[in-house]
């Protein structure tokens, strides 16, 4: 038996370096994407009840924004 969880999808993707330096351009369409975020744990409970949290968070004003990592440590 083969544990599905381990095995990650192969997809074909396109990525195109342009003339600006350290910019890239991935380009994916539906399908790509969905199977990426899959491979990522994008779809997994833990993820997205971390992003209901995230989101209770935003409504009740508890962020901060910052411009930098550096700010965290002010």
């Amino acid at each position: 038996m083969i544990n599905n969880k381990n095995i990650m999808s192969s997809a074909t993707i396109s990525i195109n370096t342009g003339l600006k330096p350290h910019k890239v351009l991935i380009e994916l369409d539906a399908h790509q994407f969905e199977k990426l975020a899959a491979d990522f744990g994008f779809f997994s409970q833990d993820f997205l009840a971390s992003l209901d949290r995230a989101e209770e968070d935003y409504k009740k004003g508890r962020i901060k924004k910052i411009n930098s990592l550096r700010d965290l440590t002010k």
